[in-house]
This record gives structure tokens, C-alpha cells and sequence, in this order.
């Protein structure tokens, strides 16, 4: 009877898993994932073998690490998007738990590495940064309270949510990690403006995080260092911003050469946070236009398929993790050309790190599962009417 009010396409019954699944998944924005993997490897071979030097290791030490990481990141994803919205939710839920405890015990157990922040637990073989796998999942039970609260008689979701979203970025604050903090309270912010959130509301919000910033500035070294940094017209050409920023000019529109890049030997997360300037310095302006764009293509995707969605959870949760996505990738992207104070984010799948390269594995999953065709009725039936008897 459904079927036959929304006017949707039949499912055969019994097919097999991995047939239903290529038919239904966003096959372009699996590919774009996919080729910024391979172009994160690429890139890999050339920003790593410095710091495999200095650190005694073979020279593709941490290539040879990240293939392993981002081997698994496919395979979570690939696994994940195989899964119905249902299953998403309830293991997301699981997940965000484990994840929420393990970052409330991070100041008694976790390390900071000597980059004065702890935000990892050290693991001997390996670091894991809980924040990581915290987002994906913290996006997926926001949007289950959110989504909840718009039933009759629902549940107060949107007040629990904030409750939650508040907790977290408290937590994240004090480790301090004011990039995740804001990644958060992003990814909240906009899933809450999706479920009809008075716009007044988000205007308050936003002076509230103004405020937050000033006492962070005033209370925080770590924080108020690079603010200043940030606002500082003259860059130090011997810091971090310095080094990315002239290997940007450098690298012009086609780049110097692969190899031939100068940066790689003086930033000591030339893999990691600032990986973009190694791509624009030995491929030039070429290559960040193409990173750009498949990150792009993957937020747009997502987004168009979404809006044909009628669940509001699946079309809450996918927004937020599509929304997160592309914005990690932008702050990161940002702080190497100066456009934001830096922030200590990776690049998602083109930069070097296990605890990334996995959990975002499993956020696009996520997204890739909310984003699949299924056999119902779009929203769009309903605004033509098509939805009546």
C-alpha cells in the first residue's frame, strides 16, 4: 500500500547485499573519497621521508603506516555503508558512549606528546585522539534527540542535545582543542537550524561564542598565542604559518617539480596539518583546486540527496556529517593560507594520522548509508501532493 501512495520503486526481494548496495550507494562521491585517498598517499611520499629521517625510520616509514590506517579507514566505510540507518543509529549511539568516556579520562590518562595538549591516550604501537571517533557518533545521537523532539509528545531532544553538545565542547576546551570545540558546536548548529531552529536563537548563540572567545583569549596562553599570531600583519618566516605560506607562493600554478619541494624539510607536520602547502608547492595551484573541488562534490552530493529525504533523523544526521566534512577540510585548509588563527586539524584522508584517517572512514560510511537510495517515497512527493489518497 506505501509503495503504492509514494509511487516507489520495488525491492527484489532476496537480493544480495553487495548488489543492492552498488545499486543504491552515491557512487561519486565514493569515488571522490576514494581519490583523496590516493592523492593523500601520493603526497605522503613526498612530505614524510624528511621526518621518517630525522626520526630514524625507513624513508616511507609512515607511508607505508598510513596505507595500513587508510586501508582499514576503506574497509569501515565500505562496511558501514552497507548498513541500514537503523543499525547506523544504534552502533553510532554505542560508539559516541565508548568515545564520550574515554575523552572525560583523558587528563587522568592520556599524553599530550609534548605539543602541550592532551588529546591522545598512547598505545604503544600507535596514539589514539577520542575526539576523532567522538564526532561522527556525537552527530548521529544529536540528530536521533533532535529529530525525536519534533514528535508529538516527544522527548525534550533539543534541550538534551545542547546539554550534550556543551558538555563536550567544555571537555575539548580544556584539553585545550578549540578546533574540535568549534567543530562541534558547528556540527550542532547546523543540524539545529535544519530542524527549525528561530534564527534569533542562532544569532545568540553566535554572541555567545564571541564571548566564550574573549575568556579563552584572556584565560588561555596556548589560545591567545595564536590569535595573536593570527592577527599579526608580519609573519615570522621561521614559524609554521611562515614556512606554509612561502611554500604556497612558491609552488605558483603548476609547482615546482615533484620532489623538488623545499617545505617538507622544515615543517615538522608537513604530513599532517599542513599538508596542503606540500601539495601546492611541488604540484602547484593544479592540485589544491582539484582537493578542493572533490571535497566539494562530496558536500554537494550529499546535501541534493539528502533534501529528498523524508526521515528527518537520517536527513538531520546526514546533514550534519556532510556539513562537518567540508568544514574540517576548509579550517584546514584555511589555516595554511592564513585565512584562520592555526588550529592543529588534519585534512580529511590526505593527511598522515591513524585516529583521522579511521573515524573519518567511518563518518563518510555513515554518510554514505543516510545518503542511499531507498524505496520510498522524497519529500518532494509530498510538497507536489503526490502523497494523497
Amino acid at each position: 500500500m506505501t509503495d503504492m501512495v509514494y509511487g516507489a520503486v520495488p525491492v527484489q526481494a532476496g537480493e544480495p547485499v553487495l548488489p543492492k548496495w552498488w545499486r543504491t550507494v552515491d557512487k561519486w562521491s565514493l569515488s571522490c573519497v576514494l581519490m583523496l585517498f590516493g592523492i593523500g598517499i601520493l603526497l605522503g611520499l613526498a612530505a614524510s621521508p624528511p621526518l621518517a629521517e630525522r626520526n630514524g625510520f625507513e624513508p616511507f616509514h609512515y607511508v607505508m603506516r598510513q596505507s595500513v590506517f587508510g586501508g582499514a579507514a576503506m574497509l569501515a566505510m565500505l562496511i558501514t555503508s552497507m548498513m541500514s540507518p537503523l543499525l547506523v543509529r544504534r552502533l553510532a549511539v554505542l560508539g559516541f558512549l565508548v568515545a564520550f568516556v574515554a575523552l572525560a579520562m583523558l587528563p587522568f590518562f592520556g599524553t599530550d606528546f609534548g605539543k602541550g595538549a592532551v588529546r591522545w591516550y598512547s598505545l604503544g604501537f600507535a596514539s589514539l585522539q577520542p575526539s576523532e571517533f567522538l564526532k561522527p557518533g556525537f552527530v548521529v545521537a544529536a540528530a536521533w534527540m533532535l529529530a525525536a523532539s519534533q514528535d508529538i509528545n516527544g522527548p525534550p531532544g533539543r534541550l538534551w542535545s545542547f546539554a550534550l553538545t556543551i558538555a563536550i565542547v567544555l571537555m575539548l576546551a580544556l584539553q585545550p582543542d578549540f578546533g574540535q570545540a568549534c567543530l562541534v558546536l558547528f556540527g550542532w548548529g547546523v543540524m539545529y537550524f535544519v530542524s527549525g531552529a528561530p534564527i534569533m536563537l542562532l544569532v545568540a548563540m553566535a554572541v555567545l561564542v564571541v564571548a566564550a572567545g574573549m575568556v579563552a583569549y584572556n584565560s588561555s596562553e596556548h589560545f591567545a598565542r595564536r590569535i595573536d599570531g593570527f592577527l599579526n600583519p608580519d609573519v615570522d618566516p621561521t614559524t609554521q604559518l611562515g614556512y606554509a605560506s612561502n611554500a604556497i607562493r612558491e609552488g605558483g600554478f603548476f609547482g615546482v617539480g615533484v620532489g623538488e619541494g623545499q617545505v617538507k624539510w622544515s615543517l615538522p607536520d608537513a604530513h599532517t596539518d599542513f599538508i596542503i602547502a606540500v601539495a601546492a608547492e611541488e604540484y602547484g595551484l593544479v592540485l589544491v583546486l582539484v582537493i578542493i573541488a572533490l571535497y566539494c562534490a562530496v558536500v554537494v552530493r550529499s546535501l541534493l540527496r539528502l533534501m529528498r529525504e523524508r526521515d528527518p533523523f537520517i536527513r538531520l544526521a546526514g546533514t550534519g556529517l556532510a556539513c562537518m566534512f567540508g568544514v574540517q577540510a576548509m579550517i584546514n585548509m584555511g589555516v595554511a593560507v592564513r585565512l584562520l588563527p592555526a588550529k592543529g586539524m588534519t585534512l580529511p584522508f590526505v593527511s598522515y594520522g591513524g585516529s583521522s584517517l579511521i573515524a573519518g572512514g567511518i563518518a563518510v560510511g555513515m554518510l554514505l548509508a543516510f545518503t542511499r537510495t531507498r524505496p520510498q517515497g522524497e519529500i518532494g512527493d509530498i510538497l507536489r501532493g503526490r502523497g494523497r489518497l
